[in-house]
């Protein structure tokens, strides 16, 4: 359906490393008001994501989770709803989206570590933009803990063991979206700012106990 077969697999520990910070600036109010007026019940699902999200609300923009099978990468209809969001997912990253979606991980919960695999996350590249967040909650990835704050745009390395960790009372909101990796989308990724990484010995045990607990039942 994509066309996976003809995009070359993806160097992502050259390209990103862990997660890097790319030259984007987003209107981050004006996303935020587009956000918190979707109906309180659409976060009431996973989405269709598999159990390492437990802890996380979903709304899929464009596409379906891969657990969902072989579907069609599309426009969802709720995506009419947030044109700010679709102007961003359309224009700001110099590729044309292919998966996107909201993700609310609750206050306190935790995605535990995984690693994205199969050919289309061999051959996409990841992006996070921050809505609503705070300093407590943190990307972790490789071992190294990072905070990304509203407003600024990320790319991920989800092609690595990495995990998330909210350690606050109230809910912190992504807009996630997967590209192929264009010309303009490369030269982002040369312009990042890298090197934003902190060790967290605290956050990595956490992260690592709960991943633990949860993969033998507890």
């Amino acid at each position: 359906m994509l066309g996976l077969e003809t995009v070359p697999p993806l160097d992502k520990r050259a390209l990103i490393g862990g997660c890097v910070r790319l030259p984007v600036s987003i209107d981050v109010a004006r996303l935020r008001a587009e956000v918190e007026a979707l109906p309180a019940e659409i976060w009431n699902s996973q989405g269709g994501r598999i159990a390492v999200h437990r802890d996380a609300g979903a709304v899929f923009l464009r596409g379906y989770a891969p657990k969902e099978g072989d579907k069609p990468i599309e426009d969802r209809p709720v995506l009419d709803s947030l044109p700010y969001a679709r102007q961003i997912i359309e224009t700001r990253f110099g590729s044309r989206p292919l998966r996107c979606l909201m993700a609310r991980l609750a206050g306190g919960g935790i995605v535990t570590e995984h690693t994205d695999v199969g050919p289309y996350f061999e051959r996409t590249i990841r992006i996070h933009v921050p809505v609503i967040s705070n300093p407590r909650a943190w990307m972790v990835c490789n071992k190294l803990c990072y905070v990304m704050a509203p407003g600024e745009a990320w790319a991920l390395n989800n092609s690595t063991m990495h995990a998330v960790l909210n350690d606050c009372a109230e809910p912190r909101t992504h807009m996630i979206c997967d590209y192929f990796a264009t010309p303009e989308l490369l030269s982002l990724l040369g312009r990042a700012e890298r090197n934003l990484g902190v060790a967290r010995p605290d956050v990595d045990s956490r992260v690592r106990a709960e991943t633990k607990m949860r993969l033998t039942g507890g």
